[in-house]
């Protein structure tokens, strides 16, 4: 019976698979008859897979409400491969560089459905290090960078994030939505973005963005120290760091700003 039902499971993967695969430039939205006729499905059975990839934002209503399209996740997933080969490929050098000068940890996060997913850490040498690694995922809300990749996403993603519960980290997390949307105003009027003890206690960060050739924000680079070894009248020092770093990374990947 397990067997069975794995043999199953992996039916209903091929499906779906084939289901994505049939949307192409010629044929960018389809009916669910459509879909069945191409991939050779009873129409049932697309519907009910078709149903299910709408419901994790694989596929998505197209404005007449009765076609599809392909929907945003697949294009979180497709951004997030790219920025993680060509983006932490070309910030390795500069950010070996930016944490060796500063002897602080510098870390590289990217957008990836809601958080800052961190694709490369540098740490500095000194005993007393901030904690970060690969493969962790941060709150947009509650860090430098996160505000940094919020305050560039597009409007309908970015009013997604502002609309759901904000999570008090600290006593110092900002939750209210009007508050967050002015720093945001803030952090793309100057250029950088702060956590000032807002994810952790004792832990200050600085954030700047990296932009791909078209000017897009693809990444954020941050610096983040005890507050100890970033009081507040050397913030401004340490974010000139991080933006210069930020942008001679935006200039390896073709941006001309």
């Amino acid at each position: 019976m397990a067997s069975e039902a794995g043999s199953s499971n992996v039916r209903a993967v091929e499906r779906a698979l084939q289901i994505l695969g049939s949307f192409d430039e010629k044929h960018p939205e389809r009916g669910v008859s459509e879909i069945a006729q191409a991939v050779g499905l009873h129409k049932a059975t697309t519907h009910r897979i078709v149903t299910t990839l709408v419901s994790y934002g694989y596929l998505q209503r197209a404005d007449d409400g009765q076609r599809y399209r392909l929907g945003m996740a697949l294009a979180s997933l497709g951004f997030l491969v790219l920025r993680r080969t060509d983006v932490r490929r070309e910030a390795m050098p500069i950010m070996t560089e930016l944490a060796s000068r500063l002897d602080e940890t510098c870390d590289l996060s990217v957008y990836n459905r809601g958080e800052a997913y961190f694709v490369e850490v540098v740490q500095g040498s000194r005993a007393l290090t901030i904690a970060a690694a690969v493969g962790r995922s941060l709150p947009l809300h509650a860090t430098a960078g996160g505000k940094v990749l919020l305050a560039h996403l597009a409007e309908q993603e970015a009013e997604g994030v502002l609309e759901a519960p904000l999570v008090a980290h600290t006593h110092r997390t900002i939750t209210r939505p009007v508050e967050l949307r002015k720093q945001l105003e803030l952090v793309r009027a100057q250029g950088f973005a702060i956590d000032d003890e807002e994810l952790e206690l004792g832990v200050r960060a600085v954030s700047a963005p990296v932009r791909d050739r078209d000017g897009n924000v693809v990444a954020a680079l941050s610096v983040t120290c005890p507050i100890s070894r970033l009081p507040l009248d050397k913030v401004s020092a340490v974010a000139a760091e991080a933006r210069h770093a930020a942008d001679s990374i935006s200039r390896r990947l073709g941006w001309q700003g």
